[in-house]
């Protein structure tokens, strides 16, 4: 068996109202264009979910929308993960038990555990998708390895 996580930033949030709660931002325009085509790509790309993990934020939870109806599988919406750090994204990922996570959540955290996993994703741009895959079946061996295989796709990279 092996552990696979997808790591996808949230898609471009709107600025346009200064008085909403940054919590409550919107996905703009381009967020609702980009995070369907990425969702898909991550859908033809082989990756099978048996997760997804999202913040609460409104801008996190339309885009794992887009990421489950590709999947086909439902959303977990964790408060925890709003601005969570690296470290516990991937605590999250691996508490979840399943073999294969997509966790989808919010910068820095989310640049920082791909530079982590990586040692070369230094920036996830908005809508990013990184993922990951260790020949394992644990994971707690297999966060405490370097993955054996990673990608990363970008809407702006097609």
């Amino acid at each position: 068996m092996t552990i696979k996580l997808a790591l996808v930033r949230h898609a471009k949030s709107d600025w346009g109202d200064p008085s909403l709660d940054d919590h409550d931002r919107p996905l703009n325009d381009r967020g609702f264009r980009d995070a369907p085509v990425m969702a898909r790509r991550l859908a033809d790309s082989g990756f099978r979910a048996d997760a997804i993990l999202s913040s609460t934020a409104l801008r996190a939870a339309t885009t794992a929308a887009f990421f489950g109806e590709a999947l086909g599988v439902p959303v977990e919406q964790q408060e925890e993960l709003y601005g969570a750090p690296a470290s516990f994204l991937l605590d999250a990922a691996a508490e979840r038990g399943v073999a294969s996570v997509v966790v989808v959540a919010h910068d820095p955290g989310m640049s920082s555990l791909a530079w982590q996993l990586s040692g070369e994703i230094g920036h996830m741009p908005t809508c990013a998708v990184a993922t990951f895959t260790w020949d394992e079946d644990d994971w707690d061996v297999a966060t405490a390895l370097d993955p054996v295989d990673w990608t990363i796709d970008t809407p702006r990279g097609h």
